[in-house]
């Protein structure tokens, strides 16, 4: 408190992953900006049982590794993400050497880590404070009046020492997650039509999926390597998915995400009923959670996680960040990716702002910008849980759901265009189009689910699929303006391509089957049919289609 100042360029109600991660980025790039951050917790936090999203992705991991600068910190103290691993099952789900397999042996490319929440956010506010931001913990922010374009907020807020104090900002950013400070305060909530609830728990000690079978064939698709526990580990059923994370800690995250129509809260709202759940739906996982009490850190939930907010951004001088603005679904663990797309585009708008340039017209593309991403990223998972169990069409679904993150937000994200309105104008209209692109391929997966297919049980290698490699590792590359214009472009016409090697194979096992929309794409040739096709084919008529269902 002895360093408490009446007035601050930017005050950052929440000081979670979020709002730290914030002030890092604002104090590197404009050093000079003085930077106040409100947290409620106590520090330093639990490690582990401390809070869920331990699992990022690309835009994530590059943002915290890369353009914040702590690549030290998670090869030191986090683990390495070895991808996204689902399993499939066609009725029995007792022995995982039985269930199809999606994943891969080797890291792809552009890395990926496993977060332990408590472990990183200890770390985040020790470097924000190192880099001139102030600190404040068991803060519990009151009354905040905004200012607006021309006037001085201000914000009440009371410490551990339960005295009253008041400060100016010429910027608040709400990092408050759920709580939503400045979303209730102006009236920005909105719901959305993703209705899913989850359930989560630590343990203090490994789970070790790598010792679930012996079977020597099982072992051998990991190349006996014994390393699938790295993975964000996903056992797929109709209308959920169970998940299993590791941390650096040691500790060792098991959660449930369930489709509210097809799974309700209720039925797993506690840990003895998160178990008997498990019983009924993943017996297996069930088994190897049994006679883990002693082990339990924490039991948590949401009901109805997934949300959507009116605004994120303003020229009146406020901003939502992270869970305080917009969620979407944790089974591509893209929250990360919203708070490193979402604080850069904060930073511009402050760094900008605060240098005298009038911010009217970008905040509103900014917010334009961010919420297309996230409407089109929410298209992955809106009335798509009940797919989950079937293995043919969520093995194409997860395939082209990756491509399109790689071609489109991870571009931007990764080649430094996030901020460049010129190359969104530049290509609206081909942006606009993979987003309907997007939205049709995602209603053909339904309908070909509707349909039952079937497979026998295969491993799916998708670090060895070649064009996925190819598109995960260019996200390294340095472009200018030319060459990722050329990149984009090219890499656009590859999802139109991959849209149409989907639509035929759809075509050839279901000729009936409905692909309005997607109709006259080109022909695919990016060798996906030649790669994985032939262990996704049909199984012959009697041989356990909807076993499972």
């Amino acid at each position: 408190m002895t360093h408490l100042q009446p007035e601050y360029d930017v005050v950052i109600l929440g000081g979670g992953l979020a709002g730290l991660c914030l002030a890092l980025q604002l104090k590197q790039r404009r050093p000079g900006t003085s930077v106040l951050v409100l947290e409620k917790k106590k520090h330093p936090v639990d490690e582990a049982a401390h809070k869920v999203g331990e699992s990022s992705v690309e835009i994530g991991a590059h943002y915290f590794t890369n353009v914040l600068a702590l690549m030290d910190h998670f090869k030191e103290r986090q683990l390495p993400k070895l991808g996204l691993r689902y399993f499939f099952a066609d009725g029995d789900k007792r022995d995982i050497a039985t269930r199809t397999e999606l994943g891969g042996n080797v890291f792809f490319p552009s890395r990926s880590w496993q977060i332990d929440r408590g472990r990183f956010e200890n770390h985040l506010a020790v470097q924000a404070a190192a880099a001139g931001a102030d600190f404040i913990d068991a803060a519990v922010v009151g009354k905040v009046d905004l200012g607006g374009r021309t006037a001085i907020s201000t914000v009440a807020f009371t410490a551990a020492d339960k005295v009253e104090r008041t400060v100016r900002a010429r910027w608040v950013v709400d990092a408050s997650g759920r709580a939503g400070i400045l979303k209730r305060k102006l009236g920005l909530a909105k719901p959305n039509g993703h209705d899913a609830n989850a359930v989560w728990w630590r343990y203090d000690r490994k789970v070790a999926i790598d010792d679930w079978s012996e079977d020597p064939a099982w072992q051998a698709q990991n190349a006996g390597k014994r390393s699938r526990w790295l993975s964000t580990v996903h056992f797929m059923g109709r209308g959920y998915w169970v998940w299993l994370i590791p941390l650096g800690s040691g500790s060792h995250s098991v959660g449930i995400v369930a489709d509210a129509k097809l799974h309700p809260f209720s039925t797993m709202s506690s840990y003895e009923k998160a178990l008997q759940w498990l019983r009924d739906n993943e017996p297996q996982c069930a088994e190897k959670c049994e006679g883990r009490e002693a082990q339990l850190q924490d039991f948590l939930g949401f009901k109805g996680f997934s949300y959507s907010c009116k605004q994120v951004y303003s020229e009146e001088r406020w901003a939502l960040t992270g869970e305080a603005g917009a969620f979407l679904d944790p089974f591509y663990s893209p929250g990360s990716d919203y708070i490193g797309m979402g604080n850069t585009f904060i930073v511009d708008l402050i760094t900008r702002e605060m240098a005298g340039e009038s911010i009217s017209t970008r905040a509103s593309f900014y917010d334009k910008i961010y919420f297309t991403f996230f409407e089109n990223h929410l298209k992955l998972y809106e009335d798509q849980m009940p797919l989950f169990g079937n293995a043919k069409v969520m093995a194409l679904k997860i395939i082209w759901d990756f491509a399109y993150y790689w071609v489109v937000p991870a571009a931007f994200f990764f080649h430094e265009r996030q901020t460049d309105l010129m190359a969104f104008a530049r290509f609206k209209g081909a942006l606009d189009a993979s987003g309907e692109l997007n939205r049709d391929v995602q209603m053909l997966f339904r309908a070909w689910e509707a349909l039952d297919p079937q497979i026998a049980k295969t491993f799916i290698d998708v670090p060895g699929i070649p064009f996925m490699h190819d598109l995960n590792a260019r996200l390294q590359d340095r472009l200018d303006d030319a060459q990722f214009a050329a990149k984009l472009t090219a890499n656009l016409a590859l999802l139109e391509r991959l849209a149409g090697e989907i639509v035929d194979e759809a075509k050839r096992e279901f000729p009936g089957i409905s692909t309005m929309g997607l109709d006259g794409l080109p022909s695919g040739r990016l060798e996906l049919l030649a790669t994985i096709m032939p262990q996704l084919r049909r199984r012959p008529a009697g041989q356990g289609a909807g076993a499972a269902r």
